[in-house]
């Protein structure tokens, strides 16, 4: 039986918990990113007040938990001795571990990474992919090495980006794809010999986790609606309307084939102050209208209707 680590938090974290027990492999230790993000005394408070996921997953399988303030500190280590695991699972970390760290299980460490490497390497790849209008996405578990998500591959499984999906479905989908694909790759591991496929250099892309926020209505409906899902749920998108910022819903947007001969981009065109939308003109000639809109600010979001029905106005443009 394989004893493994596994280090992460969130839904990946929760699905690779899910998929090694599938699997049959032995759980020896898990380490949760709240250990490195918060002081022992606010972590405290959160886990009796308003625990997460990843604390009651901990919990409910009675899993030993690691206790430490760094992936890659001497306690971490020294634990992860005496634990002697034969994997080591990452599962969403924000620390880039160092060889002495991921060196230490007896067979590797493995890394769950949400994408189809080698294309889009780097943080948070569900934005990108969706920004760039991909057609398909996927998880890769690859050996972990001292690049960026450079490893060779061990199993790499696709999921479909549907023409609707936000950052959060896709991640969602990947998450509970990446359950399976670890299952049945520790099953393998524990059977067989799996032999790791390099990664192809040329084909490879890397993305930083940097994103705009301003909608910019000078390029295409597609291009606008793609930003704003990419972005839900760890950001919002927003346009100005006399030095107000306001969001729209990326759930609630319809792109409309109009005449717009005459019309300026960023021009409004139709209000609607009950579904708390506005349709505007796009560098393409569509309109895009935005439903579900909010003003931004933790009260003004309240006054939405009102400032839509009185003070946007047919004939505005934003963003000026």
């Amino acid at each position: 039986m394989l004893k493994v680590v596994i280090i992460g938090y969130g839904e990946m974290f929760n699905n690779i918990v899910a998929g090694t027990l599938d699997s049959g492999a032995k759980i020896v230790g898990v380490f949760r990113h709240d250990r490195i993000k918060y002081p022992r005394f606010i972590r405290w408070c959160k886990d009796m007040i308003n625990p997460d996921t990843d604390y009651n997953y901990i919990k409910s399988y009675k899993l030993h938990e690691i206790k430490a303030t760094s992936a890659n500190s001497e306690c971490f280590r020294k634990q992860l001795l005496k634990l002697n695991p034969d994997i080591m699972i990452v599962a969403s970390w924000s620390e880039k571990l160092d060889k002495k760290t991921f060196d230490m299980p007896k067979t590797a460490t493995l890394n769950v990474h949400p994408s189809l490497l080698p294309k889009y390497r780097g943080p948070n790849p569900y934005i990108q992919v969706i920004k760039n209008k991909e057609k398909k996405s996927g998880v890769t578990i690859h050996l972990m090495d001292e690049g960026f998500d450079t490893g060779a591959i061990l199993d790499q499984r696709s999921v479909d980006i549907l023409p609707n999906d936000t950052g959060k479905e896709l991640k969602a989908k990947i998450a509970l794809k990446a359950r399976g694909a670890i299952c049945e790759l520790l099953q393998k591991m524990s059977e067989d010999v799996v032999f790791p496929v390099l990664q192809k250099e040329e084909n490879a892309t890397y993305f930083s986790n940097d994103f705009d926020t301003d909608i910019d209505f000078s390029k295409t409906t597609d291009d606008i609606t793609a930003n704003i899902r990419a972005l839900h749920p760890w950001a919002r998108m927003y346009f100005y309307h006399n030095g107000n910022a306001l969001y729209p819903n990326p759930y609630r947007l319809t792109v409309i084939d109009a005449d717009t001969e005459g019309k300026q981009i960023g021009e409004v065109v139709a209000t609607d102050f009950k579904d708390c939308s506005i349709t505007v003109v796009c560098s393409d000639n569509k309109l895009l209208r935005m439903g579900g809109i909010k003003l931004y600010g933790c009260y003004k979001r309240f006054l939405t209707r009102g400032y839509i029905k009185r003070a946007v106005k047919i004939g505005d443009v934003l963003n000026k």
